[in-house]
């Protein structure tokens, strides 16, 4: 099978500091791969590689079939990129950040004012097409970058966390706009911290952290992974948070996580609700909350990694500031 992205072993160092510690995955034509995890995981580390920003310090990556490194002259004329910030000028209006695109990439002028007509009529941008970009709100900003990332009709799109800081509305028009993209025969990198997003809109995913991958799948066998349900219980009195977490912790035999008095497991057997009914009945515990749901992909994170996506990790600003002066540097 040709892989549109297929990395082997990626490893990176910045100095001391590594931030891939052997990541291979791989992404099929026409589809959306998310990478999941935390700051400071490497996804962004990984998205620099194989868009040949950077050079991996072992491994290799081909993209659309060629070398990141050996063949990278040909890999960027297939992809796009866009970063976790806004790259457009701000000083320019929509037009002409996208008519400057359009010839940096060898447009003639008139084809690329064609091309950025068509961008903005599809990104919902035309009113706004002759103001400065530095009057946008952040959702037309990143409707602007992803545009500009377009221009060249690129056959590979990375995305990197694209919807960091968005309000929900933004964040949704941007998610419609990827799916339209692989209807269209696009394949998508989508690097995300963000659960929902990677839910909503991967076809497979990749778990990384602390560099390393420690889970594929899609999202329904990444959540069978772990525990198809979820078991809740929260008591009345919150005195008795121990014990439900001892009785739960016993009959799933799993280590629960509590919560503002809540306490949730993965339950592998529905069939074992009665026996927590009544042991808990037999533990005198007044049960205020007893649900079985389908586990979210937060909870597929914590069960993998031990910490959610939202915890901060300090290795991220240290990972941060090596590639900084590594970069500085080149």
């Amino acid at each position: 099978m040709t892989y549109a992205i297929q990395a082997e072993g990626l490893v990176k160092r910045f100095g001391e500091t590594q931030a891939l510690a052997g990541v291979s995955f791989t992404a099929q034509p026409g589809t959306v791969l998310g990478v999941l995890g935390p700051n400071g995981a490497g996804k962004t580390t990984a998205t620099r590689i194989l868009a040949t920003l950077i050079e991996p310090t072992e491994g290799r990556a081909e993209v659309g079939g060629y070398d990141v490194v050996k063949q990278a002259h040909q890999v960027r004329q297939l992809i796009g990129l866009t970063g976790q910030y806004a790259g457009v000028d701000e000083m320019l209006t929509g037009t002409e950040n996208l008519l400057l695109i359009g010839r940096l990439l060898g447009l003639s002028r008139r084809d690329a004012r064609a091309r950025a007509a068509e961008l903005l009529e599809s990104f919902q941008l035309v009113d706004a097409a002759e103001r400065a970009a530095k009057t946008y709100s952040g959702g037309m900003r990143r409707r602007l970058d992803l545009a500009a990332s377009l221009v060249g009709r690129p056959q590979i799109l990375f995305l990197d966390e694209p919807t960091t800081g968005l309000d929900p509305r933004s964040r949704n028009g941007l998610w419609d706009i990827v799916r339209g993209l692989t209807d269209g025969g696009v394949t998508v990198l989508l690097t995300t911290q963000y659960l929902e997003e990677a839910d909503q809109l991967a076809d497979d995913i990749i778990v990384i952290d602390r560099g390393q991958a420690i889970a594929h799948g899609t999202s329904d066998e990444l959540k069978a992974q772990v525990g198809g349900q979820i078991l809740e219980v929260q008591p009345i009195n919150e005195a008795d948070t121990v014990t439900v977490s001892r009785i739960v912790g016993e009959l799933t035999e799993a280590t629960p996580e509590v919560r503002d008095g809540l306490v949730a497991a993965p339950l592998t057997d529905p069939a074992l609700m009665p026996a927590v009914v009544r042991r808990l009945d037999e533990a005198g515990v007044t049960v205020g909350t007893l649900s079985l749901r389908k586990s979210s992909m937060d909870e597929v994170f914590f069960a993998l990694t031990g910490h959610h996506t939202d915890d901060i990790d300090a290795e991220a600003d240290e990972l941060a500031k090596a590639a900084k002066k590594e970069g500085a540097s080149a």
